[in-house]
């Protein structure tokens, strides 16, 4: 601000007195708005005095103004925004430069001393204040401005503001739970938070940090928070007078030598984030206007401060949590590749063990079949005992085969989905001792003690399951068991019921598990022995197919094993819910099955599988047709009747042969099997309501065939399989 300028406002600047004892001074220029006003105290004989560049604050004053002095009006013009006002360091000079405009006769200028005068003096003082709250505030702007470090800003501002105001004491009340401050309920009256920052004029003032006054000490004050919420700046000049009312509140506040207080809001967003308030301790005080307001502002720049603060906050926060999802899925794509890295490795080390224990039993049926073959070319027989010795060979290797053939078909179906239950209601014992007998042979070769431990009431006997199912799972885990103990040891089949449970435990005498390794036993494609020789033979899927199976009837499977001791498979089944089951008196099922027509029809191409089931028919003392084609078929069936027809072909032919099949009264009895190589449940269940009775997998096993014709010879026709 140069000569000229300091000249434009001594010609601009317009002083009035009002009736109220109010003196103001308006500068208007079109660089440089101001407004300086003073109240005249009659008592102290003083101008509290005031400035401001705010420019609606200045229009509303001009227009007020021009209205209550009409006369007024031709020393201004219109009033118009200045936007050099908004420069503090214009401000401040301008500040300086007034304090000698409005008070020439305060200095002698030969001497420069300053004159003590009553009037001069006040006006000065007011003057330099406002500079030195404008100094403050610019700094607390400016720290808002260069720094988001919200720490920093907070206990700069206590400080320098504690020290501007004079004060013993100045703190930051901040809230804990904020949403609840903006609900009208009884939760408005109530403290919530603490003090979390602080300065002191000396040691000798008790600290409040971290102080949570009682709730209590508050409901004397209605609606405070309110008050707060809305901006309002709360003077207390006297603590003992204003809060006579409540001794609870009085005692806190003498404690903490608290005689006045000067109480500004920091509302950040709508939300009463705290207060900002500052404490005289040895003294009351009257709290001067422009200490409100500028209490009040500081609130204000802070609660900008915080909101700041508060953006960057959650902007640090998305990005460290979008940092942390990339790290998690930066592992998880590892740790998805390791692992099909391992089940690749998984699957060719069990390719080449499959090749390994499918070419033993191969190499006895081929060599002891090529054997018999070419001493039969030779007109040279062996003895009939050697004979049988090398066809039960042959017997045993293609049983293993299929076996292990079997069960790596059946696994793949578990894996698709494709394993169908047939529920029925069976003994549980009968199960047991059935499962026990497949295996006894092995048990007493390996001189091995197997026991069974029955604990159920003959009450408890009868379970819903699929008892082909329960006897696979019992299978896999008794040859598992038998497998890994070593001669002279024992396994022990136990049997009991919980509630609706069925529980099956096998304990053995074993080798044990490694407690690492215990996690893998029912993995795919895990064996625990991986060497190409390998002491206990098999696919290794034993274990797997049995826990799917387990899980499939919706139970449990646990195991607890010690290194070198031994090992417990603990097997909990749920009892399934009951379906249409029909039973039947067993005499009449008896009667109506030998009254019954036992005659079969078997549908095949095939010559092979024909005469395979043909054999196994007629040794079952079933008289049996075999139909080449399907087309001619149908005829031949109805002039037949037979009790069964067993349809080895695709869905379309076997749904049309068993539709005319169950059309007729004649025929409507006769039961139909069909063979297929795949079925899911959602495929049978569409399949069982086009009139088919009941299926066999393929391969075909004898047994299985066999026990599926008897029980379509039993049933009556409304009697229907349960399908899970």
């Amino acid at each position: 601000m140069g000569i000229s300028e300091v000249k434009l406002i001594t010609e601009a600047l317009i002083t009035l007195e009002s009736s109220e004892n109010k003196r103001f001074s308006l500068l208007i220029s079109p660089n440089f708005n101001a407004l300086l006003q003073g109240m005249f105290d009659p008592t102290t004989l003083s101008y509290e005095v005031s400035i401001t560049w705010d420019n609606q604050a200045i229009a509303n004053f001009t227009q007020q103004l021009i209205a209550d002095f009409p006369s007024l009006a031709d020393h201004f013009t219109t009033f118009s925004p200045s936007q050099s006002s908004e420069n503090t360091a214009m401000q401040a000079l301008f500040m300086a430069r007034l304090v000698n405009i409005l008070t020439p006769d305060c200095w002698e200028d030969s001497e420069d001393i300053y004159t003590n005068s009553p009037v001069c003096k006040p006006i000065e003082d007011a003057l330099r204040q406002q500079i030195a709250q404008e100094r403050l505030l610019n700094q607390v702007i400016g720290q808002i401005r260069q720094s988001l470090d919200l720490s920093t800003i907070l206990e700069t501002a206590v400080r320098e503001l504690r020290s501007f105001l004079q004060v013993d004491r100045l703190v930051i009340y901040e809230f804990g739970d904020k949403n609840l401050l903006n609900l009208d309920d009884t939760n408005l009256n109530k403290s919530f938070g603490r003090v979390t920052y602080e300065s002191r004029l000396s040691e000798s003032i008790p600290s409040l940090l971290n102080i949570k006054p009682q709730d209590d000490c508050f409901t004397n004050l209605p609606d405070y928070h309110k008050k707060y919420q809305q901006g309002s700046i709360v003077a207390i000049e006297d603590v003992e007078i204003a809060y006579s009312s409540s001794f609870c509140l009085i005692q806190f506040l003498n404690t903490y030598l608290i005689k006045a207080k000067l109480i500004a809001p920091i509302v950040v967003e709508g939300t009463l984030w705290g207060l900002l308030i500052a404490h005289q301790c040895f003294k009351v005080r009257k709290w001067l206007e422009n200490e409100k307001n500028f209490l009040g502002k500081i609130g204000e720049h802070l609660a900008i401060a915080i909101y700041q603060a508060q953006l960057y906050a959650q902007v640090q926060q998305q990005k460290k949590t979008f940092e942390q999802r990339v790290i998690e899925r930066t592992q998880e794509l590892r740790d998805t590749l390791l692992a099909s890295q391992a089940a690749n490795y998984s699957k060719t080390e069990f390719l080449g063990n499959m090749s390994h224990e499918l070419r033993t039993p191969l190499t006895c049926v081929i060599g002891l079949s090529g054997t018999l073959l070419h001493w039969s070319g030779e007109n040279r027989s062996f003895s009939l005992e050697k004979q049988r010795q090398y066809l039960q060979t042959i017997q045993d290797s293609g049983k293993h085969l299929l076996d292990m053939i079997n069960e790596i078909l059946e696994f793949s179906k578990l894996q698709a989905g494709k394993c169908v239950l047939v529920i029925q209601e069976f003994s549980l014992p009968y199960i047991a001792q059935n499962v026990l007998q497949q295996v006894i042979k092995e048990a007493q070769r390996r001189l091995i003690k197997l026991e069974l431990d029955i604990q159920i009431n003959p009450e408890e006997d009868r379970f819903l399951a699929d008892p082909e199912r329960v006897k696979q799972i019992l299978y896999h885990l008794l040859n598992n068991a038998l497998k890994f103990t070593p001669e002279e040891g024992t396994v022990i089949l136990r049997l009991w019921r919980e509630g609706n449970e069925a529980i099956f435990q096998v304990e053995d005498t074993g080798i044990g598990i490694i407690k690492e390794k215990i996690p893998l036993l029912f993995e795919s494609f895990q064996q625990l022995e991986t060497s190409r020789r390998r002491t206990y033979g098999g696919t290794g899927l034993g274990l797997a197919l049995t826990k799917q199976l387990v899980e499939l009837h919706g139970g449990t499977i646990e195991v607890e094993s010690v290194f070198r001791e031994g090992s417990i498979f603990t097997v909990r089944l749920p009892n399934q819910p009951q379906r249409l089951l029909k039973s039947s008196n067993p005499s009449e099922t008896e009667q109506s099955f030998n009254n019954r027509n036992r005659s079969i029809i078997l549908i095949e191409s095939n010559e092979e599988i024909a005469t395979l089931i043909g054999e196994l028919l007629i040794a079952a003392n079933y008289q049996f047709i075999w139909l080449t084609e399907g087309g001619s078929a149908i005829q031949r069936i109805d002039v037949l009747e037979p009790s069964i027809v067993i349809l080895d072909q695709d869905l379309t032919d076997a749904y049309k042969i068993s539709e005319n099949i169950k059309k007729t009264a004649e025929t409507k009895s006769i039961k139909t099997l069909l063979l297929s190589d795949q079925i899911s449940s959602k495929e049978w269940t569409k399949i069982s309501q086009r009139g088919i009775d009941d299926y066999l997998l393929k391969p075909i096993q004898p047994n299985l065939l066999l026990k599926r014709i008897n029980a379509l010879m039993a049933l009556d026709n409304d009697i229907n399989y349960d399908i899970i």
